[in-house]
């Protein structure tokens, strides 16, 4: 064999090398993350991790849908009871309906309502309050501050004082992708 043909074929081998490196790879590592997170589905709403062990990455990450009406919905677990939310980036602390409130026990007839919350509709009172915890899935922020308002808010809101506890939250193809 000459040393031309031999130059050839190792040149020729070090491309495929480089494709299979640079590009198919890369690929295949990501189609095994996109088909396990399609493992972990739980619900229509909340897909979690559940068969992973712990130390892997992917066992404290939560998936919530978008809805039609174009907001992002979930059902979470406040110490024990569940609670409707919209996620709200926009919200810096964690908001619960007077109904949310006294379903979690908290007596929101007693609380006092002296923190001052600016809304875009204008400036209202709130209760400040401490949940023990807030889990989507099998993620889990415990300590969470959160106010709860007497009659301004329809829906409670899953706010900042939550997300901001989070290793990283992204919107990815009409998924909200939530990590711990």
């Amino acid at each position: 064999m000459s040393a031309g043909k031999i130059l050839s074929l190792i040149a020729t081998a070090v491309a495929i090398a480089m494709v299979i490196g640079l590009y198919l790879a890369p690929k295949l590592r990501e189609a095994e993350y996109q088909a396990a997170l399609e493992r972990q589905r739980e619900t229509k709403n909340v897909v979690a991790t559940a068969s992973e062990p712990a130390s892997s990455i992917h066992t404290r990450a939560a998936f919530i849908e978008r809805e039609a009406d174009g907001h992002y919905w979930t059902r979470a677990d406040v110490t024990g009871t569940e609670v409707k939310f919209m996620v709200d980036t926009g919200a810096s602390i964690v908001a619960l309906t007077y109904r949310d409130a006294q379903r979690l026990g908290l007596k929101p007839e007693v609380l006092t309502y002296d923190s001052e919350i600016r809304t875009a509709g204008g400036v209202t009172y709130g209760a400040p309050v401490t949940l023990d915890s807030i889990r989507i899935g099998r993620v889990e922020v415990e300590s969470v501050n959160a106010v709860v308002l007497r009659s301004e808010l329809e829906q409670s809101l899953l706010g900042m004082t939550f997300l901001s506890e989070l290793n990283s939250y992204e919107f990815r193809k009409g998924q909200l992708i939530i990590r711990q």
